[in-house]
């Protein structure tokens, strides 16, 4: 580490000074998720609400941009006096896939700095014992060896295609650690792969690359045209299930006592290629077409492969849902509220 790294707060030996305890919180637990109508939002209120997730003595309240504009500090601050939560999951924030990346890349930095500022300091000011934050694996370095791990997140730039959501994501790990410097407090974040599942956002111009698959074909379907999948479909990602997703916060949020952040991820072997992605999306929805490759699309980064090695430690028995299972699931839930889904 250089010094002005240690200087704030990255040495690398002080590891073991942020392995935290949290346990000793007395009373009820009141979380309170931000972004809680999105993807990963629903799935958590999945598991809670209707899966029998949530423990006794545990309130929790889901935040969706209606109840308040998180790039506004009096707004934030108003929503967590209101509630007074102890604990927190932070999804809020500007999201969108590698097209819409591309053209905004200065909103996207602003945006999430602005949110992420104001949850953090809010949540400061009321007290929270526990935040824990939602990150992306587009936060590490573009040029990196694989797998990525937890160590590796500032060492270089982020790939330049998102680097202002990748930037703003990165800056959350700068502020826990300050914070835990500065004041004690005991915030982490959890670094997912690709989450998919129902509730997603299905756009095709701005959504990811699943979801967007997933309205695309089944338009195609509809319409008799081929399924046209843009960039070359060589690129590889590992994909996890919402619900998947979900228990494992629920873990981090009860368990998992470090500041440092944490990689929620399917293995190395099981990443799957972007065609072997749309290969799965036509056996889901039973598409007849032909699948065309429009390579004059980018890419994005070739891939991102991710270790899981930190979450097995701690969870040597944690089950994911089979990737085909998954997407079957979500491609039915998407037929199904075809009316309503974002899109």
């Amino acid at each position: 580490a250089t010094e002005s790294q240690e200087a704030a707060g990255f040495h690398p030996n002080q590891k073991l000074k942020l392995v935290i305890s949290v346990g000793d919180h007395s009373g009820p637990m009141r979380v309170l998720v931000t972004g809680g109508s999105g993807l990963v939002g629903r799935a958590i209120q999945h598991i809670v609400k209707e899966e029998g997730g949530g423990k006794e003595g545990e309130e929790w309240t889901f935040l969706s941009s209606k109840d308040a504009n998180l790039m506004n500090m009096e707004e934030t601050r108003a929503v967590f006096q209101k509630h007074r939560p102890t604990h927190i999951i932070h999804l809020a924030a500007m999201v969108g896939g590698l097209f819409k990346n591309m053209r905004v890349n200065l909103d996207f930095w602003r945006n999430n700095i602005y949110i992420n500022d104001n949850v953090l300091q809010a949540a400061h000011e009321v007290g929270v014992v526990k935040v824990v934050s939602c990150l992306s694996t587009c936060i590490f370095p573009d040029k990196t060896t694989y797998p990525i791990d937890e160590t590796m997140i500032h060492n270089g730039p982020p790939h330049e295609s998102n680097f202002g959501y990748a930037y703003a994501k990165r800056m959350i790990d700068v502020h826990n650690r300050a914070y835990f410097q500065q004041h004690g407090r005991y915030y982490t974040a959890v670094i997912p792969t690709n989450v998919f599942g129902p509730h997603d956002n299905f756009s095709i111009e701005d959504g990811h690359v699943l979801p967007g698959l997933i309205h695309k074909a089944y338009i195609a379907q509809k319409e008799g045209k081929p399924l046209v999948v843009w960039g070359s479909g060589t690129p590889r990602r590992q994909f996890i299930y919402s619900l998947d997703l979900a228990r494992l916060f629920l873990w981090v949020l009860r368990e998992y006592n470090e500041v440092e952040p944490i990689i929620l991820s399917v293995g190395e072997e099981d990443e799957v290629s972007i065609k072997e992605a749309a290969d799965a999306v036509v056996a889901a929805l039973g598409f007849k077409g032909e699948v065309v490759y429009d390579t004059s699309k980018a890419d994005g980064q070739f891939k991102k492969t991710a270790s899981n090695a930190k979450l097995l430690r701690y969870l040597p028995n944690f089950s994911f849902t089979p990737f085909n299972k998954a997407l079957k699931d979500t491609c039915d839930w998407f037929v199904a509220n075809y009316d309503t889904a974002r899109k």
